[in-house]
This record gives structure tokens, sequence and C-alpha cells, in this order.
């Protein structure tokens, strides 16, 4: 008979098999105010260079109409005030900024001007005043400065922790997929293998507690727990389907990661990613492509909201994307690489009120290099009024810190 003997690679291989997290959460701090300790910031961002003027129309902007042309919403958005809308997909969003838990940064942008997602998005997760200024992410630098007050845990949801939550402090990471049966026997295994390693040992019994974490956020959802092996709109099916099924998909998403949060010793800050908002063809006005996706990106922060209960209050969500679209469709019906976007902040923590920013309007001399919405805030800017108003950290920390050099970039104030 062969006997085969697991090797340290083999079993690694394994785990990752199972959906077992090899990272740590960061390390225990001081005891700290306890209104601070219940609250939570999660950061979604949205790849691709999502189109804010889809995500917040400027419906009563005077050249919106006649700028936009057939990507023009008109009266399929759903208001929010005399000037602006939301895209008629985002219609749980629209609800939660009708009762003051969401508003809108019109006008927002990185300190990056390159149009390339990979130069932008580093900008974007890193924080840094340009393209590869540092190498570590923003959240990851606000964990680790938060952690030397209180204990902070954070979260990466999906395959790959993204470049934000990567550095120093060390975050757990989930991916929906196949849940580990903490009977069997390789996580005994595992556990035997590196119950002497001084790395490997701590980090594996954090990857069968987020496991654990999982399963006890899910069954807390009792018969209404998501299937996650569940996976967002796949190309092919008709918009209502792939709008539909994607919606369902996210809201599952959405609600299992606060399930995560809600635990008592749940994390305080998380990070996903949603791809494919990189709409060059055929992006569509009320439908089309942009339309699903942002139904998806809907049906996740839905999810989020509903599924914290009670934690909604103690939450602020940043949905954010490395750059906007041109103003003006182009030939194929899509739009192509821009500037300033539209960011979106949500939460039971926030304060209600107007736009965040100054709108620059639309008339040609007044946007950038003649295509794109100018920005008129630093995307840092929304990020520390976030970190500052909300989870307590110091200016100077955030200045020098978490965003180095960006004394220019004042946080924005009173958001919570």
């Amino acid at each position: 008979m062969n006997v085969h003997v697991p090797t340290r690679r083999g079993l690694l291989a394994t785990a990752a098999g199972f959906g077992l997290s090899l990272q740590v959460v960061a390390v225990p701090a001081m005891a700290a105010d306890p209104d601070l300790a219940r609250r939570k910031v999660i950061v979604v961002i949205c790849r691709g260079g999502m189109d804010g003027l889809a995500v917040a129309p400027p419906i009563g902007d005077p050249d919106y109409r006649a700028l936009r042309g057939i990507l023009a919403l008109n009266d399929a958005a759903l208001p929010l005030d005399a000037t602006f809308g939301l895209h008629p997909s985002l219609a749980a969003t629209h609800a939660l900024a009708k009762a003051g838990e969401a508003r809108i940064a019109p006008a927002i942008a990185t300190p990056d001007r390159a149009r390339s997602h990979f130069e932008a998005q580093d900008v974007l997760e890193t924080g840094a005043g340009g393209v590869y200024g540092a190498t570590s992410g923003w959240l990851n630098r606000a964990v680790d400065a938060l952690s030397a007050h209180r204990k902070v845990e954070a979260l990466s949801v999906g395959a790959t922790a993204p470049l934000i939550l990567r550095g120093k402090a060390q975050a757990a990471s989930w991916s929906p997929g196949r849940a580990v049966d903490a009977q069997a026997r390789l996580p005994g295994l595992l556990q035997d293998l590196y119950r002497n390693d001084p790395l490997l040992g701590p980090a594996l019994a954090r990857g069968l507690a987020t496991e654990t974490l999982a399963q006890s956020a899910m069954a807390a959802m009792g018969p209404e727990a998501p299937n996650m092996t569940a996976a967002p709109p796949q190309p092919g099916a008709t918009p209502q389907a792939r709008q539909q099924q994607g919606r369902e998909a996210a809201r599952e998403l959405g609600r299992t990661l606060a399930g995560f949060m809600r635990e008592p010793a749940g994390p305080q800050v998380a990070a996903l990613s949603l791809d494919s908002f990189d709409t060059h063809a055929n992006q569509g006005a009320a439908q089309g492509q942009l339309a699903v996706r942002l139904s998806y990106l809907d049906g996740v922060l839905d999810g989020i909201h509903t599924g914290l209960g009670p934690e909604w209050k103690n939450t602020v969500v940043l949905v954010a994307t490395e750059f906007g679209r041109t103003a003006r469709v182009n030939g194929t019906g899509g739009t192509d690489h821009g500037t300033a976007s539209t960011a979106l902040l949500l939460g039971g923590a926030l304060k209600p009120g107007g736009i965040i920013g100054d709108w620059p309007g639309l008339k040609a001399q007044a946007l950038f290099e003649g295509r794109d919405v100018a920005p008129t805030l630093d995307m840092r800017g929304l990020f520390k009024g976030v970190l500052a108003d909300h989870m307590g950290l110091d200016r100077t920390v955030l200045e020098t810190v978490v965003f180095p050099g960006s004394a220019a970039a004042r946080p924005v104030a009173a958001l919570v």
C-alpha cells in the first residue's frame, strides 16, 4: 500500500482550495473609547473607471442633455435635488439618500491625471500623491495607526487582497466559495504541521477563525442564509436576466460581509472590489451593460445595509473608482477614460446633507481638457474626513502616515 505523506507546500495548496486564509488580523492594542470601537468603515472599489455622470446624472444642469446625447437619463433618473439624480439601477441607494443616509461627491478625483487604469488604481489605493508613491495601501496604514490605540481588525473580500489593504497591518481575507468543515481532517493536519511555526501557526489559527466566523455569520441569518456559490452576472444572458441575477448575488455578498462585521469579534474595517466598469462601447443609459453593473453595486450596498441591522448606525461605506469617463459619448455608444467621477458615501452614521464638494458644471469651458468633468475635490480629502470624524484619527497622522504629503487635501468636515 502506498502512503502519501503531505508536504508543507501541498498542504498550503490544499488549504487554499478550501478557502483558508493564512493572514492575520491587526494586533491588539490599548483599551479605547467603546463608542469608537463600535464604528465601522467599508470601502468598495469600482474598478474600470465608473461613469460618474451616469451614477449621479446632473439632470438640472442646462448643458447635460445635449452633452450626453444617447446616454442622457433625463426623466429616468431618480431625483435627489434640483440638479442631481441617481441612475435608476441604484434604487436602494436612492432610498437611503432620501432617508439622509447616502450622499454623492459628483466631481471627485485622485491626484492622478494619466487616465491609465494601472496608474490610477495605484494612486487610489495607496493614497499617494502620484503613481507608485507608496507600496502599501492607505486603508492598511489607517488600520495600523488605529491599532496603536485600540484593537482594530480588518477584512478583505475577494480572491486576492486589494492593494488598499496590503501593508504592515495584516488583514484577514475571505472569498465566497466552499465552506471549511471544522471536523475535517485537513485543518487538524495543518494545525499539527504548523504548531511550532512562529509565523504560520498563528496565521493558520486566524484563517480557521475567519472561516468559523463566516459560518457563524451565515448561521445567524437562519434559513435566509445566502448561497455563496452565487456568481456575478455572466455575458450572454438578456440584460434583464443579467441584472436580476447580479442583484441577487450582490445582495447575498453584501449580507454575508455584514454578517462578519456584526459579530462581536468581527472586523471594523473591510474592503472589496467590483469589476467591469470600463464601458468603452454599448454603455447604455437606463438599460445596458452599465445598468447591470450599477444594479450589482446597488445590491451589494443594499445587502450591507439590511445585513448590518442595528450596526448600520455605526457604519460608513465609501464607494470610489479610479477615474470617471468622458462627458461625451464616443462613436461606439460608450465613453472613454476621463477624470473626475462620482463617489458615494453611505451609512447610518452619516450626517444628512447635500452634495460633497462643488459642482463645476458642464459648459465647454468648464470641462477638464475640453472632455471630462473637472475635479473639484481631492479623493484623499473625502477619505480623510471619514477617518478623522468617524474613526477618530488625528489630522497630523492622516497627513504624515496615512496620506503622506497630503496637507493640501483638507479633510471634508462634518460628514458624520
